[in-house]
C-alpha cells in the first residue's frame, strides 16, 4: 500500500508519462530563528542589497531538508520524486526548512528497487506535459537571496522622493537582487548538466520580524536535445504553456525581470492629495504608474533584443506599495524564440493534464474565532 500526495488527475498523467506512484518524501532541519535574527543585523543598516550571510544560511537549511528527503526516497528505492516543495515553517522561536514531495517508481516494474535519477517541481500534471515536449527532468533546484533596501539606500531615496519619477538608487538595487536569483538557480542546473530550467515560480518571503525579505525561485533543471548548444534556458511559463508553444515551434530563451521604483514626488503628493477629494481622474497618479509600467517593459524588452528573441509571452506586472510614497513596478515575462527541430511525444495533451483538483479541505474556524494558529 502506499500514501501519496498525488491526485487522481496527477496519477492518470504520471501512467501517461511511464511512471506509478509511490510514498510521500519528507525532509527537514529546524534552526534557531533568534541565531537568524542576529546575523547581518548591523550590515543592513549599514547600506541595501543583498545580506549575504542570510542568503547562506537559508540556502543551506533548504539544501539540507532536500538531501535528507532524497535521501528517504533513494533509501525506499524511488527513481523519481514529483511536486518538490521548499519551504519555511515558523514554530515559536525556531524556524524549520521543509520539503515535501511524491515518490514515483516506472510504470510496468517488478517492485525492485531502483536508482533515483531525477527530482522536480513539478506536479504529475505539469510533469507529463514537460517530458511529452522532450523536457527530460533532473533535478529539483531553487535559488535565492536575502535582501534589504537599507538605511543608506534609504536616505537616498527619501531625498529623491522630493522629486517626482524614478528612484534609480532603489530600482539598481531591486534589479540586482531579482536577478542574483535568476542567476543561482540557472549555475544550479548548469551543474546539473541540464540545458533548461523549467517551470519557474518565484516568492518574495518576509523573514520573519528581521526586516529583510527573500526572494526565492524553484523550477526543474531539465535537459531537451532540441534546444540549441550553449548555456541553460530558463522559462516562468506553465508545462502546458511551454507544450503549447513547443508544437508550434517556439523554445523558450530566458525568464525576463524589470523592475522600476517611483515615487510621486512632494508636488505631486500635495496636488494629487488636494484632487482626492474631487471626483474625477487625478493626472498626475495616472501619468506616474503609466511612466513606471513603460519603463519596467522596456527593460524586458531591452533584455530580449539583446540575447536575440522572437517575442516575449507570458508577461504579468506586479504592483509593490515600499512605503514613503515609493511603489515598485515589477514585470516578468519568458523570451521566446523558433528553434527548428522541436517535437512532441503526442498530437495532443489529454485533458487530465489541463484539470483543476478541488481543494476538498477547508478550514475557517481560526477565521471565525479570531486566532491565527501558525503564529
Amino acid at each position: 500500500m502506499k500514501t501519496t500526495g498525488l491526485s487522481g488527475n496527477e496519477i492518470y498523467c504520471l501512467h501517461k508519462a511511464g511512471y506509478r506512484f509511490g510514498d510521500i518524501a519528507v525532509g527537514n532541519s529546524v534552526h534557531s530563528l533568534g541565531v537568524m535574527r542576529s546575523i547581518g543585523s548591523g550590515l543592513r543598516a549599514i547600506a541595501g542589497g543583498e545580506i549575504a550571510s542570510y542568503t547562506q544560511l537559508i540556502e543551506e537549511g533548504r539544501a539540507t531538508a532536500l538531501s535528507r528527503m532524497e535521501k528517504e526516497s533513494r533509501d525506499r528505492g524511488a527513481v523519481g520524486i514529483s511536486g518538490v516543495t521548499s519551504e519555511l515553517v515558523l514554530h515559536g522561536s525556531n524556524i524549520e526548512f521543509l520539503s515535501l514531495g511524491s515518490m514515483l517508481h516506472t510504470a510496468g516494474g517488478d517492485g525492485a528497487p531502483e536508482q533515483l535519477s531525477f527530482s522536480t517541481s513539478a506536479d504529475g500534471q505539469d510533469l507529463y506535459a514537460q517530458v511529452d515536449a522532450h523536457y527530460t527532468p533532473k533535478q529539483f533546484v531553487f535559488g535565492n537571496v536575502a535582501y534589504s533596501i537599507g538605511i543608506t539606500g534609504g536616505i537616498i531615496g527619501t531625498l529623491k522622493t522630493l522629486a517626482r519619477g524614478e528612484v534609480r538608487e532603489f530600482s539598481d538595487i531591486f534589479n540586482t537582487t531579482r536577478h542574483l536569483a535568476l542567476e543561482r538557480i540557472t549555475a544550479e542546473a548548469a551543474k546539473a548538466d541540464a540545458n533548461a530550467v523549467v517551470g519557474i515560480e518565484t516568492t518574495i518571503l518576509p523573514l520573519f520580524g528581521t526586516g529583510l525579505q527573500e526572494m526565492l525561485m524553484i523550477g526543474t533543471a531539465s535537459h531537451n536535445p532540441s534546444l540549441p548548444e550553449g548555456g541553460v534556458v530558463t522559462s516562468d511559463l506553465t508545462p502546458q504553456e511551454m507544450w503549447n508553444l513547443n508544437k508550434m515551434g517556439y523554445a523558450p530563451l530566458k525568464l525576463l525581470l524589470g523592475t522600476s521604483v517611483y515615487s510621486l514626488g512632494l508636488v505631486g503628493g500635495v496636488t494629487s492629495f488636494m484632487k482626492s477629494f474631487v471626483k474625477g481622474e487625478i493626472p498626475e497618479l495616472s501619468q506616474l504608474i503609466y511612466e513606471a509600467r513603460e519603463n519596467a517593459l522596456a527593460i524586458l524588452n531591452k533584455e530580449a533584443d539583446a540575447i536575440g528573441a522572437d517575442e516575449v509571452v507570458g508577461v504579468k506586472m506586479y504592483v509593490y506599495q515600499l512605503g514613503g510614497g515609493l511603489i515598485e513596478f515589477l514585470a516578468v515575462g519568458t523570451a521566446v524564440k523558433k528553434v527548428p527541430g522541436l517535437s512532441s511525444e503526442s498530437a495532443e495533451l489529454v485533458p487530465q493534464a489541463f484539470t483543476p483538483d478541488w481543494d476538498t479541505f477547508i478550514n475557517v474556524a481560526e477565521l471565525q474565532i479570531g486566532v491565527d494558529l501558525n503564529k
